[in-house]
């Protein structure tokens, strides 16, 4: 990368407070934070620089302090704050980020509840961090876009500068469909299309990018090969990076004489005793109330380790504020209390119980000091501190006990895994942890400590960049320009500066959306009026080449002064003319194929068949599209064995399979329409496969666009109907505005 790297998230690098009538600069917390603070600096020398966009953890009170905090931490910290007033920060973070994505995608459906102010907050802050990465961005930077709370960034800042190379990584879990589309359709719509603004999309685990490809099939119909989108003019990725951490950072503190004295203080306390440590942020995904059960359960069944194992446990405060979160430290409180009381003594204390935060050192010494680590979150992204209790175990003793909902599980499978809802589960995986040799806890130690080192923090961000760098260098399958900025005005120019057109068009897709039930997309008389408009330029020939049947195109088109071609080429009906024949076909075949069709419209609820003169087709845009996905391909695999050797054609449109017969197709109908002519400007938009056969036939020199993502022959790309429709309306003001009219 010849740039900087523009990194954007919540939190910045600094959280800034007030002491008195001062301020205060501190390292803000959390793995995230962390963790890029040190991949940034520990990036090889020689490398661009950066900057880091974020939150600084308070709205200035003036423009003095405003102003202190800005040159502070741009020239101390490499930073940029975005500030955010009280209610502002409370609508979007506690609001929307912590009331609704943040438990939805923990699979915690029964603790979100929407409020459309909160997601009007939403989209307004990251705005406000699109807006203050576009300020900093310059040619040859890549933007790197992190976490939950800003989705919609990568898609703004898209928009206005195309050119950059971008990043958007997800540190939570994503969830599958079902839970997904828990979320009102138009935010998962706009945090989905947000998100597809990057070129690449990273997640820690399989399991969470294929749920994300899932969601964008069902939700915005996109199909992927591999993980690639094609969209209309670029590519996007959806890919698994499991997050690292700096090995030798916690593997080297473990051995020095500040965190030895530490744990010598700590195993004084202890006595000698076997120590299940247990640290976690408080949080209701963190499984926390579940491990205090499995130790009361593993302690009231197993007499014999009563005295002899103790729970040492470290909750880190947060959102202290949320009512869940207070119901929460009463309960575990109250747990670890009855506990304690049960089977402590005088001389026993079955539970250390903290609840504060730790530094590095303290929580090194306290990877250090346990036998067994007890990491069982409900649902985890990642979950780093199994990481670093592996890393700061050089001796390779120690056995961890892990929730196979954390995204870590995935790279530990040597650990013992765990069910965070089955106690009975835990209990025994406790048993086997302490009473498991020094032996098999190096064998298993040793093969995952060797993966950590190998993949570490530093790999996992070069891994992503360099990913986010060849993605953005790569064009779509029969690359598409977009029609914007100079080519659009080549195309207008051309339009006026000709003396005979031919403008050849698609309808549904194309002019319109497609709709659910092909009945309900008629003309709007806007669309209407602007065809008219076309046609009624002197030298210029308007033809609607449709799947549509010729009643259809008829009821809808038959007033304006243009050609229509029905069924894919099936029939053409000249300007004011009658209906006829392209090429006369028997149509003998249709009562053979169509109950194969109508066996496909009876086992995919919503798909049905639609019989026309020449040709037979099943529609499935109604239905589930991924059980459609499954049966169009059973289907089409079936009508080819079917169909071989014989006159037909089998077509898989947008929505629909379709058969017809060989030799009936738009192109060999464009050309019909063009016959005698000489035509100096040839246009032809479509929007699916069926179009494919126009653009082939069509002479070199000809406009050619392709609406939505497809993968086209097509020579430019237009991203809705509405786009080409406001096309459409210039050229026709192009005419106008010529100085002989």
């Amino acid at each position: 990368m010849a740039g900087r790297i523009v990194v954007v998230s919540n939190r910045g690098p600094v959280t800034v407070s007030r002491h008195g009538g001062g301020l205060g600069f501190h390292s803000s917390t959390g793995g995230l934070a962390s963790g890029l603070e040190d991949y940034l600096e520990g990036r090889a020398d020689g490398t661009p620089g950066y900057i880091w966009i974020g939150w600084p953890g308070i709205a200035p009170r003036s423009s003095a302090e405003k102003e202190v905090v800005e040159r502070r931490l741009r020239g101390e910290y490499s930073s940029r704050p975005v500030f955010l007033a009280e209610s502002e920060f409370k609508d979007y973070y506690e609001g929307f980020c912590n009331s609704n994505i943040w438990p939805l995608f923990h699979y915690f459906p029964s603790y979100a509840s929407f409020e459309s102010t909160q997601w009007r907050a939403y989209r307004d802050v990251n705005d406000r961090f699109a807006e203050a990465a576009l300020s900093d961005l310059e040619p040859g930077d890549t933007l790197w876009v992190h976490d939950y709370q800003l989705m919609l960034v990568p898609g703004i800042v898209r928009k206005a500068m195309p050119e950059i190379p971008i990043g958007f990584f997800l540190h939570i879990p994503f969830p599958s469909y079902e839970i997904f589309r828990l979320l009102p359709s138009r935010c998962r719509e706009d945090l989905l299309q947000g998100m597809l603004g990057s070129d690449l999309v990273g997640f820690h685990t399989h399991d969470y990018t294929q749920y994300f490809l899932r969601c964008v099939l069902n939700v915005l119909g996109l199909e992927n090969d591999l993980g690639r989108l094609n969209l209309v003019d670029r590519v996007a990725e959806a890919d698994t990076f499991p997050m690292g951490i700096d090995f030798g950072r916690f593997s080297d503190a473990s051995g020095t004489g500040h965190v030895k004295g530490i744990l010598s203080g700590l195993r004084q306390k202890t006595h000698g005793k076997k120590v299940i440590v247990s640290v976690d942020r408080l949080d209701y995904t963190k499984g926390i109330k579940n491990r205090l059960l499995a130790f009361d359960s593993f302690l009231r069944n197993n007499p014999r380790w009563r005295t002899e194992v103790v729970l040492v446990m470290v909750v880190v405060p947060s959102r202290g504020d949320a009512s869940h979160y207070r119901q929460m430290r009463r309960e575990i409180n109250e747990l670890v209390g009855r506990i304690s009381g049960e089977f402590g003594s005088i001389d026993h204390v079955p539970i250390f119980f903290q609840y504060k935060r730790l530094d590095f050192d303290h929580l090194v010494a306290f990877y250090c000091l346990g036998d067994v680590a007890l990491i069982t979150p409900i649902r985890d992204g990642m979950n780093l501190i199994a990481k670093e209790f592996l890393a700061a175990r050089n001796d390779g003793t120690g056995v961890l006990v892990l929730s196979e909902m954390a995204g870590a599980a995935k790279e530990l499978g040597e650990s013992l895994l765990v069910n965070p809802n089955d106690v009975e589960g835990m209990v025994a995986a406790l048993i086997e942890a302490v009473e498991m040799p020094v032996e098999e806890q190096v064998r298993r130690n040793r093969i995952m400590r060797k993966r950590l080192q190998e993949y570490g923090l530093a790999e996992w961000g070069d891994d992503f960049l360099s990913s986010v760098a060849s993605v953005h260098g790569a064009r779509p399958d029969s690359a598409k320009l977009l029609l914007e900025g100079p080519a659009r005005e080549n195309l207008l120019a051309a339009f006026g500066a000709a003396s005979r057109r031919f403008m050849l068009l698609d309808y549904d897709g194309t002019l319109v959306p497609i709709e659910e039930v092909p009945e309900a997309a008629v003309p709007p008389a806007g669309l209407l009026e602007t065809l008219g408009c076309l046609a009624a330029v002197p030298g210029t020939d308007v033809v609607m080449a449709s799947g549509r049947d010729m009643s259809t195109l008829e009821d809808w088109f038959g007033d304006l002064d243009i050609h229509l071609i029905a069924e894919h080429g099936a029939s053409i009906r000249r300007r004011n003319g009658e209906w006829e024949p392209i090429r006369h076909a028997s149509d003998e075949w249709k009562s053979r194929v169509a109950p194969i069709l109508d066996r496909s419209a009876r086992r995919l609820p919503g798909s049905f068949v639609e019989e026309k003169r020449y040709s037979i087709a099943w529609h499935y845009r109604r239905s589930d599209p991924e059980f459609a996905a499954v049966m169009a391909k059973k289907l089409v695999d079936d009508l080819m064995q079917f169909t071989a050797n014989t006159n037909l054609q089998v077509m898989q449109g947008r929505k629909v399979v379709e058969v017809r017969s060989k030799g009936v197709d738009k192109g060999s109908a464009a050309l019909e329409t063009m016959a005698g002519e000489q035509p100096d400007f040839i246009f032809a938009a479509g929007d699916d496969r069926t179009d494919e056969d126009l653009f082939a036939a069509l002479p070199e020199g000809a406009y050619t666009v392709s609406i939505g993502p497809l993968k086209s022959r097509a020579e430019f790309g237009l991203r809705h109907p509405d786009d080409l429709v406001s096309l459409l309306r210039e050229m026709c003001a192009v005419y106008a505005a010529r100085p002989e009219t």
